[in-house]
């Protein structure tokens, strides 16, 4: 076998492809106008036509209305309902970090309790937000609710 050298690298037989030479004359079967088809925007260089234009057809986007808003202010929670917190062992220290490993919840951020389920164990709840029956749920089980005062 030959010395490897830079001279002598070949890609391996088949395994390349010649171009399609467009525009090289009648002998090439692509000669003439380069399977352009005749005259029009595609014929010419730089003739692209985006992938959203409808053929002068009113574009869906403006056929469309508009609809809605989007509220910036908006404060956004992870809702727990009480009825989630029925399994925590009396006396626990129920927060963040405890929902997330009991897997309650799945991501940082607010979290607001709600009303729905019943609760029979006494519970310290730490809590960014709670409703007025989650708070009556919680104190009538003989636990304790602590809200942060928070904006919204």
């Amino acid at each position: 076998m030959a010395n490897m050298n830079i001279g002598n690298i070949h890609p391996a037989a088949g395994s390349t492809k010649n171009p399609k030479r467009r525009g090289k004359g009648a002998a090439t079967g692509l000669g003439g106008t380069a399977g352009k088809g005749h005259k029009g925007k595609k014929a010419r260089s730089g003739g692209k036509i985006p992938a959203w234009f409808e053929g002068g057809q009113m574009p869906i986007q403006r056929r469309l209305p508009k609809r809605g808003f989007l509220n910036h202010m908006r404060v956004e929670y992870q809702v727990v309902n009480v009825g989630s917190l029925a399994d925590a062992p009396a006396g626990t220290v129920v927060d963040a970090a405890w929902l997330k490993a009991q897997r309650i919840i799945r991501r940082p951020g607010l979290i607001k309790l709600l009303g729905g389920g019943e609760l029979k164990v006494a519970l310290t709840v730490k809590v960014d937000a709670a409703s007025e029956a989650a708070k009556k749920a919680v104190e009538a089980a003989g636990g304790k609710l602590e809200t942060p005062n928070v904006k919204g």
